[in-house]
């Protein structure tokens, strides 16, 4: 796996695979092509991936931070549309922050044990299936577990008010509905992160 400090590096646009079996990994930067090599076969394929976005906007990150904040951005189970976690994750990176975006297919413990390697500052779970209620309080148990307690865990998707309530009562932080302004997002992050892991 590519070192942390690597992942760091301010090029325009550069996203990072990492497929588990792999020797050897080739990218091409202005195509968005990847090609995976092992000593058995060739592969270009979309599974079980793990996509890291590098931050394009250092300003924003200058006037805030000595450092980018580190966001991972989840799909937990069988939902299968991911097309609002990835303009997220876009969104995201065009702030100046580093985004890794596991897929679709996530369990909580492969989410949050990506989460405890990149040493992310916060979690963000998309989710549109109604499994809410078991996701978010197995993440949050899971984090505890891993005495990960300073990392936000947020997200958004259909979920009811009611709902939300709940969650954010057992230690979620702020959850989006389809619709909110990516900006409201962004900010509420750079907020967060400023407050309670600025170092």
């Amino acid at each position: 796996m590519l070192s942390r400090s690597k992942h760091w590096r301010v090029w325009p646009l550069r996203t990072i695979l990492h497929w588990a079996q792999c020797d050897t990994l080739f990218f091409s930067n202005e195509h968005n092509h990847y090609n995976y090599y092992n000593r058995f076969n060739h592969y270009n394929q979309h599974q079980h991936i793990l996509l890291t976005f590098t931050p394009t906007n250092t300003v924003y990150m200058s006037n805030t931070f000595n450092r980018p904040i580190r966001v991972l951005v989840a799909k937990v189970g069988l939902d299968g549309h991911d097309r609002g976690a990835r303009i997220i994750a876009t969104s995201l990176r065009d702030a100046g922050m580093e985004v890794i975006y596991t897929g679709l297919r996530q369990t909580p413990e492969m989410v949050v044990n990506t989460a405890l390697q990149e040493d992310v500052d916060a979690i963000g779970i998309s989710i549109l299936s109604g499994a809410h209620m078991t996701v978010f309080p197995k993440i949050l148990q899971l984090i505890k577990e891993k005495k990960m307690d300073d990392v936000l865990v947020t997200g958004g998707g259909i979920i009811p008010e009611s709902d939300m309530r709940e969650l954010k009562n057992l230690g979620v932080g702020e959850l989006f509905p389809p619709g909110t302004s990516t900006k409201d997002i962004v900010q509420y992050i750079t907020d967060w992160v400023k407050e309670h892991r600025n170092f």
